[in-house]
């Protein structure tokens, strides 16, 4: 049996073929192409019982489609490869990449890295673009407030009326309103696209039943659950939802060597976007809404332990009860604890 090892690129993958005693059988450099890797492996009769592939930009169109062909393609992740590639070999080029990934394979020692569908993909990108967008704005804002300050001229850091501000506080002057009126149609542009890609959010978290389920959990809109459902894809992936919390980077880091034992802050492994939608619901669960048996465990944490901790351990448990929201499908429990919590 055969193990394969592909280091991909844009244009170029190394691949390499090792047997079951680790013996390098073949090797090439091929255009990161599909068709043409599987047929190379088809031609020379490298039948491998896995192909390994590092995670990347283009990984996951690489292994759906290297499956359909029928290679035995498997997605792992690159900081666990990294550790074991620099341990492995002195020199780091694509050849000694794609030769300890074929390692890998042959000895099993690797990570897999969960390969979400095309509909998780798509509504990604989705929240992808919108967050750059919001980015955009954000950066604008923060250039004109920096431009203005320059001229001794404060104003208020949020309000629905930033546009309406700055021409008030800039009214009269022939110098500044040349170098601000172009910022600020800049600003409303991208914000009548962001109203664009708000309205499609919407609209796909109203049509969809698993989003309107965890819409009932007091604090999570449309964007939250449309990311959630994005990120996890599958609820069958995570065996215990009290997990999910981990995966979004939302437990501690824990330093253990001897008699040394240290639990610092949390990780922030995962989806950035994700942790910071379950802390804005944490966060609007706590200030706003209804009273409700999380909310009030949230509430006497933050008596003893801060509001600032209470409302990541809230975000954690958050993503607890929506994963076994899913699950059951039962929708969020007012007067009683939610069976993940």
């Amino acid at each position: 049996m055969f193990y394969c090892g592909l280091d991909v690129s844009l244009k170029q993958t190394a691949l390499c073929v090792v047997d079951g005693g680790g013996r390098v059988v073949r090797e090439a450099k091929l255009t990161t192409d599909p068709e043409v890797i599987s047929r190379f492996l088809r031609e020379n009769d490298l039948c491998c019982e896995r192909v390994g592939v590092e995670a990347g930009g283009t990984s996951s169109w690489l292994c759906v489609e290297l499956r359909r062909l029928g290679q035995p393609a498997i997605c792992i992740d690159a900081k666990h490869a990294a550790a074991a590639l620099q341990a492995g070999f002195r020199n780091k080029n694509d050849r000694n990449d794609a030769r300890g990934i074929a390692e890998l394979m042959r000895v099993n020692t690797f990570r897999e890295v969960w390969i979400k569908s095309r509909e998780s993909q798509y509504r990604g990108m989705l929240l992808t673009a919108r967050g750059t967008l919001h980015g955009q704005r954000v950066a604008l804002e923060n250039t004109i407030r920096g431009l203005l300050r320059l001229e001794g001229i404060h104003f208020p850091t949020r309000g629905s009326r930033f546009a309406e501000d700055v021409l008030e506080r800039i009214e009269g002057s022939d110098a500044l309103l040349p170098i601000i009126q172009p910022l600020l149609e800049a600003r409303a542009t991208i914000m009548r696209q962001i109203r664009v890609f708000d309205r499609q959010i919407i609209a796909a978290a109203q049509q969809d039943p698993v989003c309107r389920l965890l819409m009932t959990i007091p604090g999570v809109g449309a964007h939250t659950a449309i990311s959630f459902k994005a990120c996890v894809d599958d609820p069958a992936r995570f065996r215990r939802s009290r997990t999910v919390g981990a995966h979004f980077g939302l437990t501690p880091r824990q330093y253990s060597s001897g008699e040394i034992n240290v639990s610092g802050r949390i990780s922030k492994m995962g989806d950035r976007g994700m942790r910071r939608l379950l802390y804005v619901a944490a966060n609007a669960m706590m200030t706003r809404g209804r009273w409700s048996a999380l909310k009030a465990w949230a509430m006497r944490l933050a008596k003893t332990r801060g509001a600032r901790r209470a409302k990541v351990a809230l975000a954690r448990r958050l993503a607890a009860t929506m994963h076994a929201m899913w699950r059951s499908g039962e929708p969020f429990r007012w007067t009683e604890r939610a069976e993940a919590a």
